[in-house]
């Protein structure tokens, strides 16, 4: 199974400093949903690993969280496009649990859930703390400069990104190259 894990605030759809609260603040990005539709139509499963600790800071709830899903799904099918699941970590920083990326437990449970060993599946994320929970479960590392990745256009990542993390302009731009990549050799 072709699998890839995205991020969701700032990687698929525009980010707040206020949170996204709502389905009416939830935007997608310009080519996010088209770049969506062309990995599924290349035979990629998507999945999305998103921090949501506006839940547990209390400003908006899990109807408000599934309504802005709906939506998405809905302009997705528009466009011939669909995610396959949905995790998401509901705590603040300040409860310490093992889901909030830079941990690792959002993957660990799409792994479960999908039955692949993680191993070499790309993960889409716009920060520091997508690649970190990537790279501690040996998924391949992609930046999107959109989102809160845009700070680094035009620089070099700093050393705290894990090794080999490769950046792309935006979800579209990953598609491009993942769609355009050569499949990787059977192991003899």
């Amino acid at each position: 199974m072709k699998l890839v894990i995205l991020d969701r605030d700032g990687t698929i759809n525009a980010d707040s400093d206020d949170y996204i609260k709502s389905p009416q603040e939830w935007e997608p990005l310009p080519g996010a949903l088209e770049a969506i539709a062309r990995l599924n139509h290349a035979g990629w499963r998507v999945a999305i690993a998103s921090n949501q600790s506006g839940l547990g800071r209390g400003l908006f709830d899990v109807a408000s969280l599934n309504a802005m899903h709906a939506k998405m799904h809905k302009l997705l099918a528009v466009h011939g496009g669909r995610v396959d699941a949905i995790f998401y970590c509901p705590h603040t920083p300040e409860d310490g649990c093992g889901c909030r990326k830079p941990m690792a437990g959002l993957f660990e449970q799409i792994g479960e859930r999908f039955g692949v060993e993680l191993k070499g599946v790309p993960v889409v994320g716009d920060g520091l703390r997508d690649m970190q929970a990537a790279a501690a479960v040996g998924c391949e590392p992609h930046l999107v400069l959109t989102g809160k990745g845009a700070e680094f256009r035009g620089r070099a990542l700093p050393d705290t990104f894990p090794p080999g993390t490769r950046v792309h302009e935006d979800l579209a731009a990953f598609a491009e190259y993942l769609v355009g990549r050569p499949a990787p050799r059977p192991q003899a």
